[in-house]
């Protein structure tokens, strides 16, 4: 695979043809926030909060999602886009009924870890508040869809990583949600097989765990990279020989 070169922030930068220029970013321990980006999941440059500024162009590109070519000059901080993620985190407050204070995930929220990091102290937009609903039918979990922000990470682990495909997006614009088998309640799913991964990888309290409370829910999502790389290398079928 050939190897690129090119620069971030004025630093010189190389990395695979096939590698974006997040993964290459992070790799040299450059900083760009995401929301709708988990290692081990495609990338659908969903939340706009990596996007980048490339010299040459006036459009701004998610980082993502995006491959760098050779002698390719990116910057990742400007004035410009601290003003853009502020204003994204700002609008991603604003249409949902993000309580941090009485959220189970409170002190360990993506969003909130976002709005600290873009000096968000007030929302200068209406809040929206729409009623959407609030599913608990589901024996161990629930969906709270007041509280997403629509990365499609549950959508994308569910078809990608456990292959049950329970969930979808549904509708547009401010009534854009996400479903349980074609808009079913999630405790009658037939497909959903409770692994709990959606759970897991939700950045915000929109998925949680019943019984958890203010503050109390902590996700772990270290078992996503450790998954696919076992499954890339074959990993679990060579143990399964050895044991037989």
């Amino acid at each position: 695979m050939a190897v690129i070169t090119f620069s971030i922030n004025g630093e010189p930068v190389s990395g695979r043809q096939d590698e974006s220029i997040l993964e290459i970013a992070r790799q040299h321990n450059i900083r760009i926030p995401t929301l709708c980006h988990l290692d081990g999941l495609s990338d659908v440059g969903a939340c706009r909060l990596c996007l980048v500024e490339v010299e040459g162009t006036a459009k701004l590109f998610p980082a993502c999602s995006t491959f760098p070519s050779e002698n390719m000059v990116v910057r990742t901080d400007t004035d410009r886009l601290r003003r853009y993620r502020r204003t994204i985190v700002e609008l991603l407050a604003s249409e949902g009924n993000h309580q941090c204070a009485v959220c189970v995930v409170n002190n360990h929220c993506e969003l909130q870890n976002l709005a600290y990091q873009v000096g968000l102290e007030h929302v200068r937009v209406q809040y929206l508040f729409p009623r959407k609903d609030l599913d608990a039918s589901h024996r161990d979990y629930i969906i709270d869809r007041n509280r997403c922000v629509l990365c499609t990470r549950c959508v994308r682990v569910c078809h990608e990583v456990e292959g049950a495909h329970v969930w979808d997006i549904a509708n547009r614009g401010i009534n854009c949600e996400i479903i349980a088998d074609m808009h079913q309640p999630w405790g009658t799913s037939d497909s959903c097989t409770s692994c709990g991964k959606c759970v897991l990888v939700c950045p915000v309290g929109a998925l949680i765990e019943k019984g958890a409370t203010v503050a109390e829910m902590e996700k772990h999502r270290a078992f996503l990279p450790y998954i696919m790389t076992a499954r890339t290398k074959h990993e679990w079928i060579a143990r399964a020989i050895e044991e037989d």
